[in-house]
């Protein structure tokens, strides 16, 4: 996603959620934190846009995603997928474009909050491996609740035993 690009995924956020869509200041600071303006070293986020082509130029958008990662984690900014391309994977391939991306980066969980009464996106979620962690109560500005889902992206370390447990040479422990 570029600067250019904004008009029409903020149409697009405008349709998909009327009551609690961004504001248009929140993608070009959101895009201020990608490789596009800061150092890669230094970016935090990476943002995705999804069009159909018409004889090989873009013709319209439809769908868009974004991600910010501060390691050890990963969160899903935003998805969205416009009425006309539901249904036809493209929701999963954003997600999987973000996992793809946080894993990159090395997140151990990649986390996202999604509306409660909003049961298609949280079967893309749920068939994707996330798991809800947490209910957040009145977390929209229209009073809607926020379902807090966790992806394990990175096995833990393994646990190392109490002191004194360690292995010899000859496979017994002390």
């Amino acid at each position: 996603m570029t600067a250019a690009d904004v008009p029409g995924v903020l149409a697009l956020e405008r349709e998909l959620f009327p009551h609690d869509a961004w504001p248009e200041r929140f993608f070009y600071d959101e895009l201020a934190q990608t490789e596009l303006n800061v150092p890669a070293h230094r970016a935090t986020h990476k943002y995705w846009v999804a069009e159909s082509e018409r004889d090989g130029a873009p013709a319209a958008l439809l769908g868009y995603a974004g991600m910010m990662c501060v390691l050890p984690l990963a969160d899903v900014q935003t998805l969205a997928v416009a009425p006309q391309a539901q249904g036809r994977g493209l929701g999963s391939r954003l997600l999987g474009l973000i996992e793809e991306e946080a894993r990159r980066r090395g997140a151990e969980d990649l986390l996202l909050e999604v509306r409660g009464d909003n049961p298609g996106a949280q079967r893309l979620y749920l068939r994707s491996g996330f798991q809800q962690i947490h209910l957040r109560r009145s977390y929209y500005p229209d009073g809607g609740h926020a379902l807090i889902m966790r992806k394990t992206l990175a096995e833990p370390a393994e646990a190392v035993g109490p002191v004194g447990s360690e292995q010899t040479s000859s496979g017994g422990t002390r």
